[in-house]
């Protein structure tokens, strides 16, 4: 377990993850969802710099009834570009960070993820649960 307490999120991070751009439109984040299993995608600009996270919720969130349209048109709406919906200016990670840091972060935010970020802001990789419980796996020795 001891093991644990050096590993970096550099070591466990998924690198070069999926992206998309900020004028993606959501039918094709939808298609990336059902595709993979994530559960949220960062949004960078061209030289690859974090502008935002798009995630499943942020999906659903398109679809909610407003005074300006109570029954959303389903087509119309998977045209819009994700930017609309992203989170803008999710919580990173640097590679660097401790995956003892992240776990407490993950575990008090309640949250699946972190995008994770160079100096520079560029998308280097993304961090999730199941990225530390391989971590934990293998700091005690356990099978995968």
């Amino acid at each position: 377990m001891y093991d644990f307490l050096s590993y970096r999120v550099s070591d466990y991070m998924t690198t070069a993850p999926k992206t998309v751009g900020h004028d993606t439109p959501l039918r094709e984040l939808q298609r990336l969802f059902d595709a993979h299993d994530f559960n949220g995608v960062p949004v960078v600009d061209d030289e690859g710099r974090l502008l935002g996270l798009a995630t499943k919720l942020d999906l659903l969130k398109a679809f909610t009834f407003t005074p300006e349209a109570m029954v959303p048109r389903y087509d119309a709406i998977m045209e819009r570009p994700v930017h609309e919906v992203m989170t803008r200016e999710p919580i990173t990670v640097p590679p660097d960070l401790p995956l003892t840091r992240v776990l407490q972060r993950m575990v008090d935010m309640r949250t699946k993820g972190f995008p994770v970020v160079d100096d520079e802001g560029r998308v280097v990789g993304v961090i999730a649960r199941e990225d530390l419980l391989g971590a934990l796996r293998d700091a005690t020795g356990g099978t995968r």
